[in-house]
């Protein structure tokens, strides 16, 4: 009887196993951190048990350990993913796509991390106001914009660097919302505006925050002092080229949704000392080389990216707002006289969908390649 999990050839929960008393000896670990470092140390071992697949035709029968579904494991992630974007494909509006990138200057990173959960809500909420209300104005094309919006923390470097991706159709619907109000090439709203309108948003509500006392901002530091900082200089949205067609706006999604800090298929080598992984070098043409790191510094880089419990990474608004998206969402396909796309892992089980990605059927038998394998209600407890 064979295993039924595969493993990359270095796995980040072993490594966090290894150096899990360092790690606890040398920083102040939250709770949060805690937990994430157990999870993913125990995620499909035998510490948290599984189950017992059988095949349905030879009665072949193999062990599938349990994950531990932390939306940090890099291991639990993939089909996360897959269903999460196959869900999205009977709501998304097959348009054209602009991608828009939400960064913070370097002088907030401190007050970011110190104050994740209201932070990060402030940073999510500025971004999407931003858009809705520079989309809607004379600057804009004057329509009702809907999207989705993510959080990423990290850089390819595993260093600090909260910023907020956002995916938006190019265009709108119009005041009386029977028309669909096409953007431009380019984009919708002139860029300049769009920073200065993100940057007066988050300053506003980090103020009103700090104030109430809601977030915490450092003795040695005033709000005063920090707002004059963040307004000496010109902050950057990046907008990327448009995507044309539902299919294309997936697969790029996919890209973003359920990403965490680290893969384990970028780690490359792992010494007692040293971990390497690749790194995507973009001021080089998107370059890929390798970097090194002690692996504590390497460790604690990744336990920075742990979001706070109960905290949402994606978020949606306008008429892809889950609360819209039944009624206003229908109607922008029904204008734009769209054919939907139907979910194709809707009903699978996540095994089920693990093996629809990778292309070998539905669980097909690997003795008898007629049946297929199914859980056989027998539980493998604890160790």
């Amino acid at each position: 009887m064979r295993s039924y999990n595969k493993r990359q050839k270095y796995d980040l929960g072993e490594l966090l196993r290894e150096h899990s008393h360092e790690l606890s000896q040398k920083y102040r670990l939250s709770f949060t951190q805690e937990r994430a470092i157990e999870d993913l140390t125990r995620c499909r071992t035998a510490e948290i048990g599984g189950h017992v697949l059988q095949c349905t035709d030879c009665g072949h029968t193999e062990h599938a350990y349990n994950s531990c579904r932390n939306r940090h494991c890099p291991k639990c992630q993939f089909v996360k993913q897959a269903q999460w974007v196959d869900k999205l494909k009977s709501s998304l509006p097959a348009t054209r796509y602009f991608h828009i990138v939400f960064t913070l200057p370097q002088a907030l990173h401190k007050l970011f991390y110190v104050n994740q959960k209201s932070c990060y809500s402030i940073l999510l909420n500025a971004a999407i106001k931003s858009v809705k209300q520079v989309a809607g104005s004379k600057s804009g094309i004057g329509a009702e914009v809907g999207g989705i919006a993510i959080l990423h923390t990290w850089g390819q470097a595993l260093t600090y660097h909260p910023h907020v991706h956002m995916l938006v159709p190019a265009g709108g619907l119009s005041e009386d919302r029977m028309e669909w109000i096409h953007a431009n090439k380019k984009f919708f709203v002139p860029v300049k505006i769009l920073s200065k309108v993100f940057r007066g948003i988050l300053c506003k509500h980090l103020e009103k925050g700090i104030l109430k006392e809601e977030i915490f901002i450092h003795e040695n530091n005033t709000w005063s002092g920090l707002k004059d900082q963040l307004y000496e200089k010109s902050w950057n949205v990046y907008v990327k080229p448009a995507l044309a067609g539902s299919e294309k706006v997936l697969e790029y999604l996919g890209r973003y949704t359920h990403r965490v800090a680290i893969s384990n298929e970028r780690i490359t080598q792992v010494t007692d000392q040293k971990v390497t992984f690749r790194v995507k070098d973009y001021r080089a043409n998107s370059i890929v080389r390798n970097m090194e790191l002690p692996v504590l510094e390497f460790l604690r880089r990744f336990l920075q990216h742990i979001l706070p419990t109960g905290f949402y990474k994606i978020r949606y608004f306008g008429y892809m707002a889950q609360v819209n998206v039944g009624k206003l969402g229908k109607q922008v396909i029904a204008i734009l006289e769209q054919r939907l796309l139907i979910p194709e892992f809707e009903g699978l089980s996540a095994m089920e969908v693990f093996h629809t990605i990778i292309g070998c059927g539905k669980n097909t038998c690997p003795v008898c390649y007629i049946g297929r394998l199914i859980p056989a209600h027998i539980e493998i407890p604890p160790s």
